[in-house]
């Protein structure tokens, strides 16, 4: 007696292919969805920490009594003004230029001999610097430079986060971009398409973009 073959015949899985591929078209932009809802709360979260924590060091400003040019050193700025959270010091917007809409004492720098704290003279350099300041765990970032520019988007690989100031002759924002997913190097001050935040040292003000396309 001859037994008898077992297996899929050339229908049953031609019809294991079409559902398949039904399931699939169902399920990936359900996927794509939760990884576009995924991108959106990581921004959040880091900004809404960002902005925790710059209204901490405008408060520890108040409390040290609201300093300005109270940096010692060789060489030193009398517009180099600090304060000290938790052993760390920060550099604060401490002396006024009478900008439109300014308000003393949030972070704008590490403190260093011969610097410069005050908003209107912000930096990709030091836009950088508060980040990594005032955050525990900052998220890896990687900077715009005059000397060596990001150009390329594989430049951004490996970091969470693109971090650049305005266009502005003196810059008083810094520009925080997601880089996952990104098809360009931002440029400055563009919102248009990408993801993250502003932050503004003139007046503490913290604000998200979300515009990357689905």
């Amino acid at each position: 007696m001859m037994k008898r073959q077992s297996g899929f015949t050339i229908i049953e899985i031609i019809i294991v292919v079409i559902i398949l591929g039904l399931l699939a078209a169902t399920a990936l932009p359900r996927f794509l969805a939760i990884t576009d809802d995924a991108e959106d709360a990581s921004i959040d979260g880091i900004a809404g920490g960002f902005a925790s924590a710059v209204g901490l060091v405008r408060g520890q400003w108040e409390v040290e009594g609201r300093p300005a040019g109270n940096f010692t050193g060789t060489g030193t700025n009398t517009q180099m003004s600090f304060v000290t959270v938790d052993s760390t010091q920060i550099g604060v917007n401490g002396t006024d230029l009478s900008s439109a809409g300014e308000a003393l004492g949030f972070p704008t720098m590490a403190p260093v001999d011969g610097g410069d704290s005050r908003a209107e003279l912000t930096t990709d350099a030091k836009c950088q610097e508060v980040l990594n300041l005032i955050l525990q765990n900052a998220p890896r970032s990687i900077v715009q430079q005059t000397g060596t520019p990001v150009t390329t988007v594989n430049q951004l690989a490996g970091f969470t986060l693109f971090v650049q100031a305005d266009a502005a002759t003196n810059a008083t924002s810094c520009y925080y971009y997601q880089t996952n997913g990104l098809a360009a190097v931002p440029g400055r001050g563009a919102t248009n398409v990408f993801n993250g935040f502003i932050y503004t040292p003139l007046n503490g003000t913290v604000t998200v973009f979300k515009n990357k396309p689905n």
